[in-house]
Formats: C-alpha cells, sequence, structure tokens
C-alpha cells in the first residue's frame, strides 16, 4: 500500500537534503523509503537550472575531497614534524600513524614518496617491530623469576633459570633489561649501583602532585588496550595543576617514537615559557637518550619515579583507571576507527566537562581559565 507525502513534507526532505544531510541520514530521521527521496530530489533538480543543478557525483567528489583534506590536517597535526623535515624525521612519524589513515593520505601529508615509505616500513618491520616484541616478551619474564626470587637472583641466574623454561636470552641482553628496568639484585655492591641508579633517575616530584601554575609540571605515562585481538598503546601527558590531557597518542607499539610525538604535540600546543619539570615512570621509552635529549635540549627537568614504587606517578594511574572504568571497559567497539574516535571523544569530555575533585569540581579547562582571568587582571 503506498503512503501519500504532503508537499511539505517532500519540500522539508529536499530542502534538508541540499543543505548538507545525506539520503541516508534522512531515510534514518524521517523512515521514508530511499527510493522516494532519490526521486523527491531527481524532480527538484530538474525543476532547476542546468547552471544550477549538482550532481550526486559531484557533491560525493566535494565530500571525499574534504574528508581527505580533513585527514591530511589531522595527520600533520599528529605527527610532530613539518613537510621541510629531513626523511629521517618524517618517516618515523608517519609509521607511528600506520594503520589509522590510508598510505596514500600518510604520504601527501608530509610529501614522502610512497616507494620510499613502503621500503622504510618493509624494511624495519623485522628488525623493529619484532625485536619491540622480543624485548617486551622478555621483560616480562625476567620480572616474574626476579619477583619469585625475592629480588635475590642477578642477571646470571634468571638466564639460567629463562634457560631451563626453553626462552633463549644471551646474560648481556638480560643484564641490559635489568639495568633498564631498575631491578637490582640483592649482594655484594648492590648499594653503590643503587646509589648510582638514583643519581642519574633523580625524583624532583617526590609526590608532590600540587602545583601553582599550568605548565609548571608535566606527568606522564602509557597504558595497553588490547582490542579485536590487537595491543593499542595509549601515553598520555597531563599538567598538575588543572590535571588536564595537554597531549596524548595511539600507537602500536610502546615505543620512544609514541612519547616523542605524544610530547611535541603537547609542546607544540602549549608552548609553555617557565620552567617546566615533565614526570614519568622508568620506562625505556622515557629513559632512551633520543628523549632525554630532546628534553635537554628544550631546557626542560626530567623526573622519574622510584622502581616498583607505582604511587609516584599515582596521578596518570588514576586517570588511566578512570579512562578505562568510564571508557574503555563500558563500550564493545566495531573498528579500530571507531575506537580511537571513542578516545577523541573522551578527552574532549575530560577536559571540558568532567568535574574534578582536586579541581573543588571545577573541569580542567575552567581551571586554567580561571587562573589566566586572574593573572590578566593582575597584570592589568
Amino acid at each position: 500500500m503506498n503512503q501519500k507525502y504532503t508537499e511539505s513534507e517532500k519540500s522539508n526532505v529536499t530542502n534538508r537534503y541540499n543543505s548538507g544531510e545525506t539520503v541516508a541520514e534522512l531515510v534514518l530521521s524521517t523512515g521514508i523509503p530511499r527510493s522516494t527521496i532519490y526521486a523527491w530530489i531527481k524532480k527538484t533538480n530538474d525543476g532547476n537550472s542546468i547552471k544550477n543543478a549538482i550532481s550526486i557525483k559531484n557533491y560525493r567528489n566535494l565530500e571525499n575531497k574534504v574528508e581527505r583534506l580533513q585527514g591530511i590536517i589531522e595527520i600533520m597535526k599528529k605527527c610532530g614534524c613539518t613537510v621541510n623535515d629531513p626523511l629521517e624525521i618524517k618517516l618515523p612519524a608517519l609509521e607511528a600513524l600506520h594503520g589509522q589513515y590510508s598510505v596514500h593520505m600518510l604520504c601527501e601529508a608530509l610529501d614522502v614518496p610512497r616507494g620510499t615509505y613502503y621500503n622504510y616500513i618493509y624494511r624495519n618491520k623485522r628488525t623493529h617491530t619484532w625485536y619491540a616484541k622480543r624485548r617486551e616478551e622478555l621483560r616480562i619474564e625476567i620480572q616474574r623469576i626476579f619477583d619469585e626470587s625475592h629480588q635475590i637472583f642477578g642477571a646470571e641466574k634468571i638466564c639460567s633459570v629463562m634457560k631451563e623454561s626453553g626462552i633463549r636470552a644471551s646474560k648481556a641482553m638480560v643484564s641490559e633489561l635489568m639495568h633498564d628496568m631498575g631491578l637490582l639484585s640483592i649482594r655484594q655492591g648492590a648499594k653503590d649501583y643503587y646509589d648510582k641508579e638514583q643519581r642519574r633517575f633523580k625524583n624532583y616530584l617526590n609526590q608532590q602532585f600540587t602545583t601553582t601554575r599550568p605548565n609548571e609540571v608535566w606527568v606522564s605515562d602509557v597504558t595497553c588496550f588490547r582490542f579485536n585481538n590487537k595491543n593499542y598503546y595509549i601515553c598520555m601527558i597531563l599538567d598538575l595543576f588543572s590535571r588536564m590531557v595537554v597531549g596524548y597518542h595511539i600507537g602500536k607499539a610502546n615505543s620512544t617514537q609514541l612519547v616523542r610525538s605524544t610530547f611535541q604535540m603537547a609542546y607544540k600546543e602549549r608552548c609553555p615559557t617557565e620552567p617546566l619539570t615533565f614526570h614519568t615512570d622508568r620506562g625505556s621509552n622515557y629513559q632512551s637518550k633520543t628523549f632525554r635529549a630532546l628534553l635537554l635540549s628544550l631546557g626542560i627537568t626530567q623526573s622519574f619515579s622510584r622502581a616498583h614504587i607505582p604511587y609516584d606517578n599515582s596521578v596518570m594511574e588514576t586517570f588511566f583507571s578512570n579512562l578505562k572504568r568510564e571508557e574503555l571497559y563500558r563500550t564493545k567497539y566495531r573498528s579500530e576507527k571507531e575506537f580511537r574516535t571513542a578516545v577523541d571523544k573522551y578527552v574532549v569530555f575530560y577536559n571540558e566537562q568532567r568535574p574534578h575533585a582536586k579541581n573543588k569540581y571545577k573541569t580542567p579547562l575552567r581551571k586554567e581559565l580561571d587562573f589566566w582571568d586572574k593573572q590578566a587582571a593582575f597584570d592589568a
């Protein structure tokens, strides 16, 4: 049985279409069959002059062009470098976004030949990704054996236990990873080694989580979220003054590039002009020579939590707990894009809409705006 529609309904639907709504959206909101809506659109377009008529094909082409340009803008914001930077900087930055955007869009954004990018990806697939995964697996095993030995076993004994379990790793590798993880065996000379580590990884924060201004202390950490049988690593940076998220990035590897690109994004966005302290745990990505050199070049003081003391970076632990309980664990994502979009929306919600107890139930954004308003009044 055919349903008749009034001229007012027809006019409303065609006007909404010409204003930018898609046919799919119109079908969903009105319940009118797709074929009926297309017939109305065709009739309306036929009544207009040829000069003003816009074909559906051209409209879709314009939509695709806008979407592509928006993607390129997003890439340029996230990658932490520019078109004029050398390839050795642009290629790792694009690799960190691999899988989030098409290769065509990635290469176009930073003017990198696709052949060069593919060669870089395939050349590093074995050496970079596999090596990082292998080291992460060894870290887990080393930590387990070290804890079960009541922190007594050194690299040689841990290497021996791993060998009995069928895990191959040299003593030098185990020793290096233990050094990176801050694991110290209770044995002769341990105190000297501990004192040396304390000097190298100084804790300037000492659980003092209250600051007097924005961009005085930033804290950061990386958490892992498993989706669709794949691990995704979320790096976040918070300003202690307002607890605002000032930078974040999602990668498929817990690498130096992940924390470096996140920090560069935050630094570019905030442009701190006064002394800044950057506090993290002792993750190898934060300890890397590349990342420490970056902070040193910017005159930023780097602070580290003590080994095995999660309370030294409890602000980040609390944030990730909220992120997972309020968003990640509550939603079944249908795609990687949907997961990434959900994280984007949560950060906006957290910064601009979610009251924070530490801010006397002001949002992080409101806390900072109030500070800058008072500062402007004082300067005046």
